[in-house]
């Protein structure tokens, strides 16, 4: 059933004045986005919400406060995440943020064969070198898209326990990185079949507006800030059946 509310009335989205307030005094002057589609924006329109994907949203929310502020968004849909690295690292860098957004794997987990091990390694590889030229990253565990109406009901277990697995490895790497961390794969609405596209893959512009809100209430210099873990850590998961 669709969604009676607009951003407006959604109590999960930001309300009128809150993200200057939120990013009140913020430090960034150049914000570089790396991913897959979700980066790019593949939001599917929804009434009553703005149809502004996610992080250009971000970045217009970020630049109200600070208009000089450069922004790129490297994102490509259909990437997986050695592809991420390979074509949007160096670029990136090059671009010399002090904040950066990265999220891929998702394209990883649609497959049976995903390699939790292998996408951690490529993630990490993008994390440091961007935190080795002094940016703050951005990570994000995202909506578990399993529960859209539009996977089919046979592929539905397997796709949820690879896209949990790919958001808790994910939060411990941003443990141990010291990453600004965004959770949403526990949102209370992550199961709310609003929130995804008839592709069964993507969002709803929905699901971007509280995306949007729950980012940038991470981001709030009046948040506390990301603890990074020092020393060569190996990254481990201790969630029953997730490995």
């Amino acid at each position: 059933m669709p969604s009676t509310l607009t951003e407006s009335t959604d109590p999960y989205c930001l309300r009128p004045g809150e993200a200057a307030e939120l990013l009140h005094g913020h430090p960034w002057r150049r914000f570089v986005a790396l991913g897959d589609s979700v980066v790019e924006g593949m939001c599917e329109p929804t009434p009553g919400y703005p149809d502004v994907q996610w992080v250009d949203r971000v970045a217009a929310e970020l630049t109200a406060v600070r208009p000089e502020l450069a922004y790129r968004n490297l994102g490509r849909r259909g990437l997986r995440a050695h592809q991420v690295r390979a074509t949007q690292l160096a670029p990136a860098l090059a671009f010399a943020p002090d904040l950066a957004l990265v999220v891929c794997g998702g394209n990883d987990a649609f497959h049976p064969a995903y390699d939790a091990v292998a996408v951690d390694a490529e993630l990490t590889a993008m994390i440091t070198a961007l935190r080795d030229v002094g940016a703050d990253v951005i990570t994000v565990g995202m909506f578990d898209v399993s529960h859209s109406p539009a996977v089919p009901e046979h592929l539905r277990a397997g796709l949820a326990e690879r896209m949990r697995r790919l958001s808790a490895h994910t939060a411990v790497l941003a443990e141990r990185l010291g990453t600004i961390h965004v959770h949403l794969t526990d949102h209370p609405l992550t199961a709310d079949p609003t929130l995804y596209s008839t592709d069964g893959r993507h969002g709803s512009a929905r699901s971007d507006a509280i995306a949007t809100a729950e980012t940038l209430r991470t981001l709030s210099p009046s948040r506390p800030g990301p603890r990074p873990v020092t020393g060569d850590q190996e990254v481990s998961v201790t969630e029953p059946g997730v490995s």
